[in-house]
């Protein structure tokens, strides 16, 4: 039959406990709690003085270290970068450049000129006599070696293997004979001794495990290990309490921030900006429009008449020069003035009619 029935949570329909997916225990659940309570009491307060060193620095950064940085670097471009460049472009280059040519001019093409024609015809001549000494010396080479050779063969070689076929052989295969029976009798010797030092270990490894590694195991298994898993819930839980409570005090610290920048506009930024926006614009517009537009209409109609009366004071002086020249020297001599736009077929035909009229007369 089908149980329609439904059952508790944490125990099966047959009433029996059924453990947890992710294999925490009622006791860490119950623990858990306080301690992100804790733990959050104990964070909020660093959180909060975090935020607002966080508030602090960023406004430092905008307002202080980026001005002052881009100044300084403006102030290290003017004082170093583009001074260096300036030496390097204009004076560095040109005398690398003049130092180069006259390297060229004074050493390489000398030298290239005494390579071709001095050193690869004395070089040549040089190969060809060391070739025909080389020659030489192969030849005498030759023919010394091939007697060394024939000396060494009948004077060292077959001596020698005389010595190794009827001397060294026999003495060898007695020596290896003798090596034979010894290390028989040094096997049984390591056999027997390998059985004692077996023994022996096989005594102390029994020893030990009893004395130190069966106790070591039971500490490990039944105190060691349940106190490190222990150990481990707890630091678990406590870091999970720890990013919980940091989140936590985040939000709470945002929220505050938030509140007081709200107080701060609203008791502060607010009145200012009706103060400025109610009361010092329209006072500043009737001052504008009654005092300082009257000011700077009188400013420049006074600008106007002074112009004008240094303007009348200039002609008249003017005018008195030329009256006082006019009486010393008298009146200057007026010469007729020539149009320079005329072409010059019209102005010939002038100066052709000019001369006939004085012709007739």
């Amino acid at each position: 039959m089908v149980d329609l029935e439904k059952a508790p949570p944490g125990r099966s329909p047959e009433g029996e406990p059924v453990p947890r997916a992710d294999g925490e225990g009622c006791l860490v659940v119950a623990v858990r709690l306080p301690v992100r309570i804790v733990v959050l009491v104990l964070v909020l307060p660093v959180r909060m003085a975090w935020d607002a060193l966080v508030v602090a620095g960023r406004f430092l950064r905008d307002t202080v270290l980026r001005p002052v940085g881009r100044a300084l670097a403006w102030l290290g471009r003017a004082l170093f970068v583009w001074p260096l460049v300036g030496l390097w472009r204009y004076v560095v280059v040109p005398v690398a450049k003049g130092v180069g040519w006259l390297g060229k001019v004074l050493l390489v093409v000398p030298a290239v000129w005494v390579y071709r024609w001095v050193l690869t015809p004395a070089g040549r001549a040089l190969a060809w006599c060391c070739a025909g000494v080389g020659a030489v010396l192969t030849a005498l080479g030759r023919g010394l070696y091939a007697g060394l050779a024939w000396l060494a063969r009948y004077l060292v070689v077959v001596p020698a293997g005389w010595l190794y076929a009827w001397v060294l052989t026999p003495i060898g295969h007695l020596l290896a004979w003798c090596g034979r029976g010894l290390a028989r009798c040094g096997r049984g010797v390591l056999w027997c001794l390998g059985k004692v030092v077996t023994g022996i270990g096989a005594v102390l490894y029994w020893t030990l495990r009893i004395l130190l590694v069966l106790p070591a195991l039971a500490v490990w298994r039944w105190v060691l290990a349940p106190v490190g898993r222990a150990l481990a819930v707890v630091g678990r839980e406590l870091l999970d309490a720890l990013g919980h409570a940091w989140r936590i005090a985040g939000h709470l610290s945002r929220a505050v921030g938030r509140a007081l920048a709200a107080l701060f506009r609203w008791t502060v930024a607010e009145p200012a900006r009706w103060v400025y926006r109610s009361v010092l614009t329209p006072v500043g517009h009737a001052v504008r429009d009654t005092v300082l537009r009257p000011l700077a209409e009188a400013a420049r109609a006074a600008g106007r008449a002074g112009r004008q009366a240094l303007r009348s004071a200039r002609l008249s002086v003017r005018q008195a020069r030329a009256d006082l020249r006019r009486t010393l020297f008298g009146e200057p001599e007026r010469t007729p003035s020539v149009d320079r736009r005329e072409p010059s077929g019209a102005k010939a035909r002038t100066l052709g009619s000019s001369t006939t009229a004085l012709t007739k007369d």
